[in-house]
């Protein structure tokens, strides 16, 4: 079998985009999700590169309004690395790494990445990235959880 060519050798096998099912009654729609991930991560990019060496606090959400994994952890300086899985560079980065000068670090994952939602107060400004892996009943990955909200806060000088 050494001569022998592969079915799929040169080929270049792509993935298929995620869809989450909406289902009402009967009917069933599938809602393609890449360009809204595309739009956020790029929005974040925007928004982290504004807050380059500026001191914010990152909070966390879960699907029940309460807190999980943290809360107002303190970032001081911070510092954003991005990392693509793929080559070209106008992709988004699918994993995105802010640390700051006591060693915090939080990384995102974009895959799930679903809206940069911004709210501005008198004190302080938040902006709240939205994960989305599908409804409670037909998520799009069983391992994760069906929402997620993670809380930049930046305080105004």
């Amino acid at each position: 079998m050494i001569g022998q060519l592969g079915l799929f050798q040169g080929t270049r096998l792509s993935e298929p985009e995620p869809k989450t099912t909406v289902k009402l009654g009967r009917r069933a729609a599938q809602i393609p999700l890449r360009q809204k991930q595309r739009e956020a991560a790029r929005r974040l990019m925007e928004i982290l590169k504004e807050l380059k060496g500026k001191d914010i606090f990152i909070g966390s959400y879960s699907a029940s309004g309460g807190h999980f994994w943290l809360d107002n952890l303190k970032i001081s300086k911070l510092r954003v690395e991005a990392f693509r899985t793929e080559r070209d560079e106008t992709c988004p980065p699918s994993v995105i790494v802010l640390s700051g000068n006591k060693g915090a670090c939080i990384r995102i994952f974009a895959d799930d990445l679903l809206t940069v939602r911004e709210q501005e107060y008198p004190d302080y400004h938040h902006y709240l990235l939205d994960f989305w892996n599908g409804f409670g009943q037909s998520p799009i990955n069983n391992y994760r959880s069906h929402y997620a909200c993670l809380a930049i806060t930046k305080f105004k000088e």
